[in-house]
């Protein structure tokens, strides 16, 4: 265990105030990255801007709002901040800033939330302002101190120099004076065809802290004088707690106080987690499971069944007229998918630390959104925000699961209330993180393809029947029933999620259906499974026209060339059209799967093998990537192996159930990760076309598992249309 001093807690509201508001400097020993970042002492250089302090010693400390969870945000917006500021890399460090500072600077760093692969295209323009304003203050000062023209002047890695009089300094020689310049309302960035640190293989800033085992991560703190909660929640969704004999425990080795947590929930705090965690196994509690008790799995997929053929739907997408266009096809396919619930399963369980007084509440936590963790934290403390603080901590693990909801902030407060001005470190048991997730949304889609008399497209009718992450996460934001997440990867347009085919009469209908389970934002979101519809359903139809399945693609792209480029890539790499190589005496057989997400554009070809008794070997998948602008190549190839851990993970095994209203599975035993020596050769194409701003960690998830479905029935004529593959045979018949 670490134990870091964490002076910023001592502060009242006045000394907080007096030392954040005015500058925005990080207040003495706050925690970021497993370091304490060291005040900024009388006399040294205050910040240039929000985004970007240099210290005497030139090093160049740059701001990241976004959270780093594994991804490789924090690196890929250093490079662009560090790129138009024209910094020396081997001199950048980072550091977070706080929500509460962001929150008193009229929220000058903007967004804090990272997710939907949003963490550097949609704050990638004003950091790069940010560093470019630096750079044209910096230039200032020091065209101001040799009394030349400012235009005279140029910054390069760090240095300033004026070709005419040869002279030269550094930005640390500076930064105080240019601390003092009027910031530029407008400055014009680089081409990226310019670039000389963005664009380019760096290696992460997080990686050394991460292999020396240095990186203090939520579950690793440890504060003076601090106690440990361990926590149970009712385990059927809507449940309360009756009541607890907390007389029972209260004995036991450690335990200080049994705290009742809402009106579903029991804490036992002690002076280490273990003991808090045994007395919790020893507590009776008695539960009012509520109304969904009974609600067994089968309850909920009859539900989706019904909405198949449910009269009423919201129209996602449409053209043409599908009810007649089928009516008078030649042909007719059909066929139903289902996606299951999943866990986001993080390594790290949820966890937070907070500190309570009648004045303060500050909590030390990983959170994928230090705002939405700071309002969580002013709500269940009964302050104001501006009385709160949210020290962000490096995740071990989002996946979305930390982003929206922050129910474990919360629980955190409430238990920490008990004990005011002592830290109170709330973690969950991994049994307690599984069985109170916010699962991926469970669905059900029903496709229905007209082909004419010559085995084209003639029209396509996609029934999505399942559950509404908005309606259980942002209710507010469901217009005329409409969510309108339910429909990634099969818009007409907008550049985030596009339907890639064009079908003359198309319709794309959802009929909401929400199961008491609590649905988040799981990692490729609604994305995974649409693309699975789609690009099997597109397979199926395929092979039941005679024709090859890239070529029928190409047929129905013609009007979506970055959708069909991908594919064209992943395909030409991977040989389509030859016979794959057999691999120790096994065929090999391939498929394909594309989609547009998250504003890139995706494609995979998968490689596997099918055993005499069934067993699968994915052997390889070639997986293409146009994200528009490619900040840090090797930073996405990491991605996009990444998707595939995760989404042949969840392919192979993700499935949550329901028993009794309850989650069944509880642990990795029953919930199963991907193991290394199940993992395929991944071999990446990072294409950037220019133009746009795409990301990069959740897209290629959705084309991971369609591709090896397809070439699952290459290799065995088996169609499988509902997940986990664990539940299938795949032996030839």
């Amino acid at each position: 265990m670490k134990t870091v001093q964490q002076g910023i807690a001592g502060l009242n509201r006045r000394e907080f105030i007096a030392s954040t508001g005015a500058a925005g400097a990080l207040a003495s020993g706050a925690f970021v990255f497993g370091f304490p970042v060291r005040a900024q002492a009388q006399g040294a250089a205050p910040e240039i801007n929000a985004w970007v302090v240099v210290q005497p010693d030139e090093r160049v400390i740059i701001r990241i709002a976004r959270s780093e969870m594994g991804q490789g945000t924090l690196t890929g917006l250093a490079q662009l901040v560090a790129e138009e500021l024209e910094a020396d890399w081997a001199r950048v460090t980072t550091e977070y800033p706080t929500p509460g500072q962001n929150l008193a600077r009229k929220r000058v760093w903007g967004n804090f939330s990272t997710g939907g692969s949003r963490g550097i295209r949609e704050s990638q323009e004003y950091v790069r302002k940010g560093g470019a304003a630096a750079r044209v203050m910096l230039v200032q000062a020091a065209a101001d101190e040799w009394k030349v023209p400012a235009a005279e002047c140029r910054a390069e890695s760090g240095v300033i120099t004026h070709a005419g009089s040869n002279r030269r300094t550094t930005f640390g020689k500076v930064a105080a004076a240019a601390a003092k310049v009027t910031p530029p309302e407008n400055v014009a960035l680089k081409d990226p065809k310019s670039w000389k640190l963005a664009g380019k293989r760096l290696a992460r800033l997080d990686t050394v802290e991460k292999t020396n085992g240095s990186l203090v991560y939520g579950a690793d703190l440890v504060l003076p004088g601090m106690l440990s909660a361990a926590i149970k929640d009712c385990p059927v969704f809507g449940g309360k707690v009756r009541s607890f004999d907390a007389a029972k425990v209260s004995g036991m080795p450690g335990v200080r106080k049994v705290v009742a947590v809402g009106d579903s929930a029991v804490a036992v705090v002690a002076d280490t987690w273990w003991h808090a965690k045994k007395a919790l196994d020893a507590l009776a509690i008695d539960y009012d499971f509520g109304p969904h008790a009974a609600v067994q799995d089968a309850d909920v997929k009859a539900m989706l069944r019904e909405g198949l053929a449910a009269e009423q739907a919201v129209v996602g997408n449409s053209s043409g007229n599908v009810r007649e266009a089928l009516a008078g096809a030649a042909r007719r396919i059909e066929a139903v998918y289902s996606y299951p619930h999943q866990n986001h399963a993080t390594m790290e369980p949820m966890n937070a630390t907070a500190r309570w007084t009648a004045e303060r509440c500050e909590v030390w936590t990983p959170t994928q959104n230090g705002e939405a963790a700071l309002a969580a934290a002013a709500e269940a403390s009964g302050l104001k925000p501006e009385q709160c603080e949210v020290y962000k901590l490096p995740l071990g693990g989002g996946f979305g699961r930390r982003g929206a909801v922050h129910d474990w902030v919360r629980q955190a407060v409430t238990v920490a209330r008990q004990f005011p001005g002592t830290p109170v470190k709330l973690l969950w048991s991994r049994e307690e993180d599984m069985t109170h997730g916010r699962y991926h949304p469970v669905t059900m889609c029903k496709l229905t393809a007209g082909l004419d008399a010559q085995g084209n497209v003639s029209a396509l009718h996609m029934r999505i029947s399942g559950q509404s992450i908005l309606a259980g996460v942002f209710p507010q934001n469901i217009r005329d029933g409409r969510d309108p997440v339910v429909f990634q990867g099969l818009n007409k347009g907008g550049g985030e999620a596009m339907f890639g085919y064009g079908v003359p009469n198309l319709l794309i209908d959802h009929a909401m259906r929400n199961p008491h389970v609590p649905p988040g934002f799981w990692r490729g979101v609604n994305l995974n499974q649409n693309t699975i519809y789609v690009e099997c359903f597109i397979d199926e139809i395929a092979h039941a026209a005679g024709k090859d399945p890239l070529e029928l693609r190409r047929s129905l792209m013609k009007d979506h060339p970055k959708h069909l480029a991908v594919l064209e890539a992943v395909a030409q790499r991977a040989g389509w059209g030859t016979t794959a190589p057999d691999v120790h005496g096994q065929k090999v057989f391939r498929g394909l799967a594309q989609a547009h997400g998250f504003g890139s554009y995706v494609a995979a070809c998968a490689e596997v093998s099918v055993s005499a008794e069934g067993a699968l070997t994915i052997h390889r998948i070639v997986a293409a990537t146009d994200c528009g602008h490619a900040v840090n190549p090797q930073q996405i190839e990491a991605q996009i192996e990444g998707s595939f851990v995760y989404g042949l993970g969840a392919a192979l095994f993700g499935e949550c159930t329901v028993k009794d209203g309850r989650i069944v599975q509880t642990n990795f035993d029953t919930y199963p990760a991907l193991r290394m020596n199940q993992m395929p050769k991944v071999e990446s194409i990072v294409m950037p076309s220019g133009g746009f701003w795409g990301g990069v960690g959740e897209p290629t998830i959705a084309v991971a598992a369609p591709a090896v479905l397809n070439a699952i029935f290459a290799a065995t004529g088996k169609r499988v249309r509902d997940l986990p593959l664990k539940h299938h045979s795949l032996k030839r018949a």
